[in-house]
């Protein structure tokens, strides 16, 4: 468990908390790319408890700037995105990418105002299909985007979404690091017989093997961007079934799922404010294009990590609507009786509440995981506030790592299996 101070540490990402300064030293994802079309119409963001108005001009760049008019505060969201800049419905006046007024129609030709005005900007890029900005000091906004490996394949080789979160970001990346609740959450109803359609769409094998250990035995190796943790089921007599994630600061991971040649997914967290996050997910394969009807699965929804969506990326199965719970469907089909991985996720990381109480908890030997990211973050936020930087931000090729599911022999170990399944003991890839 944690004191009641660490929890409120750890789930506070406003302006001025310190995990809000600690996750304002990394580049944070701010909206798909598909979501601003050049000379379109601006986009809300909100982000780290703040509020902001993105649009993408007829060049093709993007500027993310105060929503707020510096004349009279009205609000930039209705703006016309017109000739390189964003022009305010009320009196006109116009701003650049960096916030500068470009024009001033009602203010007289000599006045200073021409040269003073501005209103608050971030710098913004774009990699993955996605936007980046970078929210923290403007000194140290040379700091490189990390370089996950979805971002560094050929558009046709990923696919990349985002869906709302309804709690603080925290359990929900959590969730993601706990491996060991996939022997229930996601199970088919204990009930029904191993040949069900759920079993046979997934791997039979796998199935049986997170069903019958629910206890797998966990190994963690520290890396310079967070670190990589396995944990380890019986499989058939003489091996193991390895679930391998990795976690990257502040909020990045990439799922356990994968088998050798199989589809990778990863996750990025974004918190919007301490009560609700983004989360960007997304699909890559590093060797193929991602086949048609694959891609036309992901955009369906309700299909592994890709929940089934709404308008404005809001999942249909929420919090608002107890997730379409099915109690027969519990009984019968699936051991939540909620439709969806993602979804399923979500039911209970929400249930934990918008903020998850940790000073109740009990944690388990499975909970490995989650205690080092939070003894991670809690101490990068730490060390920011007494003057030291995060190192992780500045390394950005040590992103560039994979996880995924192996099997191996039973008397191999944790580091053995990391390089026989990616060359390296902390999934690292090379270029």
């Amino acid at each position: 468990m944690l004191s009641a101070e660490d929890n409120v540490l750890l789930t506070r990402t406003g302006p001025n908390t310190p995990m809000g300064e600690y996750f304002r030293r990394f580049w944070q994802p701010v909206a798909l790319s598909s979501e601003l079309l050049p000379d379109g119409a601006p986009l809300r963001v909100r982000i780290l408890g703040q509020d902001w108005v993105a649009f993408r001009s007829a060049d093709g760049r993007v500027g993310l700037v105060d929503p707020r008019c510096a004349h009279r505060g009205a609000d930039l969201f209705f703006g016309r995105n017109e000739e390189g800049g964003l022009r305010c419905i009320y009196h006109g006046w116009k701003y650049d990418h960096a916030g500068r007024a470009a024009e001033l129609p009602n203010v007289p030709s000599g006045s200073a105002y021409h040269d003073k005005i501005a209103i608050a900007a971030c710098p913004t890029r774009e990699a993955g299909d996605m936007v980046w900005a970078w929210l923290g000091p403007p000194e140290a906004a040379d700091t490189p985007l990390p370089a996950l490996e979805f971002m560094l394949v050929p558009p046709g080789r990923r696919y990349v979404t985002k869906r709302l979160q309804q709690c603080n970001w925290a359990h929900s990346i959590e969730g993601a690091l706990d491996t060991a609740h996939f022997s229930f959450l996601h199970m088919p109803a204990p009930a029904r017989s191993s040949n069900d359609a759920m079993t046979a769409a997934a791997d039979e094998a796998r199935i049986r093997w997170l069903r019958n250990d629910p206890l797998p035995r966990f190994s963690l190796a520290e890396h310079e961007c967070g670190f990589v943790v396995g944990g380890a089921r019986d499989a058939d007599p003489g091996g193991l079934y390895w679930r391998i994630t990795q976690f990257m600061l502040p909020s990045h991971s990439i799922t356990p799922s994968a088998m050798p040649g199989e589809t990778l997914y990863g996750y990025s967290w974004v918190p919007i404010d301490d009560v609700s996050c983004w989360i960007y997910v997304y699909a890559w394969h590093p060797e193929q294009d991602l086949p048609l009807e694959e891609r036309a699965r992901y955009e369906r929804g309700g299909f592994g990590q890709f929940a089934a969506l709404g308008p404005g990326f809001v999942p249909l199965r929420h919090r608002g609507n107890d997730y379409l719970i099915d109690r027969d469907a519990q009984k019968t089909v699936s051991f939540t009786g909620v439709a969806g991985i993602a979804e399923q996720d979500a039911m209970a990381q929400d249930s934990q509440g918008l903020i998850a109480d940790r000073t109740r908890e009990h944690l388990s030997p499975t909970d490995m995981a989650v205690v080092r990211f939070r003894r991670m973050l809690l101490g990068g936020a730490r060390e920011l506030a007494a003057g030291t930087p995060p190192a992780a931000a500045r390394a950005s090729g040590a992103y560039r790592v994979r996880g995924g599911g192996a099997l191996a022999p039973s008397d191999m170990s944790f580091e053995a299996v990391m390089v026989e399944r990616f060359g390296s003991v902390t999934g690292r890839i090379e270029a």
